[in-house]
């Protein structure tokens, strides 16, 4: 199951987030066939971008985080849209670990004005990075949870609870924040035993009585095609790709997000190029 929960909380001073991602992540481990806990880190990554995904208020918009670990520590990234068509992959990371090195998030809002973000990655823990993210990169004062427990290649529970507050918010407002995520200490088990909805009515029973819950579903999907491909092949030019065919027999290109090849033979690429 997927579900983004959103609404308002403490007198509207907090927009409050908890997602279930167990099948997103699922599909994600499937797609890629990773070990546990290589899904479990990706599933965490895929979780947090669709919580940012889920913030667009335009029509359009898109969001890429990419995580690159220092010395060979390993890379991931996940990137999704506006419907919360979400996909991902990860590499090299040892025991789905990523240490040292670099966040980076790219957030276009549809409306021509892409915003990057960066930081230093504080923790192998992702949940602990992407709070560092909103404090250094955008000063927004959030608190993060996120989990996804495996065991084997079935993912048994996954998704997060995110915390941020809003411009003009009250100190207490963030000390209910901070307390609300001392209290999610495990929050891939709090899914497996309660869902999304069952964490909404155990820990902000009171706060969201009679309050508008905006719901919606993200799903992993990747937005390639063979076409699309084509179109990027046609911008590279006639010797170029005519030199990769007499050295390769094809043009081949190797999507990460799907685990999809696209193979392009000499009567291809004459047709593209027409």
């Amino acid at each position: 199951m997927n579900r983004l929960y959103k609404t308002l909380i403490y007198k509207k001073q907090i927009s409050l987030s908890v997602l279930e991602t167990t099948g997103l992540c699922q599909a994600a481990r499937d797609v890629h066939s990773l070990e546990p806990r290589a899904a479990a880190a990706l599933g965490q990554l895929l979780t947090c971008g669709a919580y940012m995904a889920g913030c667009f208020k335009s029509e359009k918009g898109a969001v890429s985080v990419t995580v690159k670990g220092a010395n060979g520590a390993g890379s991931a990234s996940v990137s999704g849209d506006v419907n919360l068509h979400m996909r991902g992959y990860i590499d090299g990371a040892a025991e789905g670990r990523l240490k040292g090195g670099f966040m980076t998030v790219v957030k276009d809002d549809g409306f021509f004005h892409p915003f990057t973000g960066a930081c230093e990655l504080i923790s192998d823990d992702v949940s602990e990075d992407m709070e560092h993210y909103f404090d250094v990169s955008e000063q927004i004062p959030t608190k993060v949870r996120v989990g996804a427990l495996f065991s084997g290649e079935k993912c048994v529970a996954a998704g997060g609870v995110v915390l941020q507050l809003l411009p003009g918010h009250e100190e207490g407002a963030l000390r209910y924040a901070e307390d609300k995520a001392a209290q999610l200490c495990n929050v891939a088990a709090d899914i497996a035993e309660l869902g999304a909805e069952g964490i909404v009515k155990e820990y902000f029973a009171e706060e969201t009585a009679g309050a508008y819950t905006y719901i919606t579903e993200p799903q992993y999907r990747c937005n390639c095609s063979r076409e699309k491909i084509a179109a990027l092949l046609a911008t590279m030019g006639r010797a170029e790709l005519e030199d990769i065919i007499r050295e390769q027999g094809k043009v081949s290109v190797h999507c990460h997000y799907c685990n999809t090849d696209y193979d392009f033979m000499q009567e291809d690429i004459d047709k593209i190029l027409k």
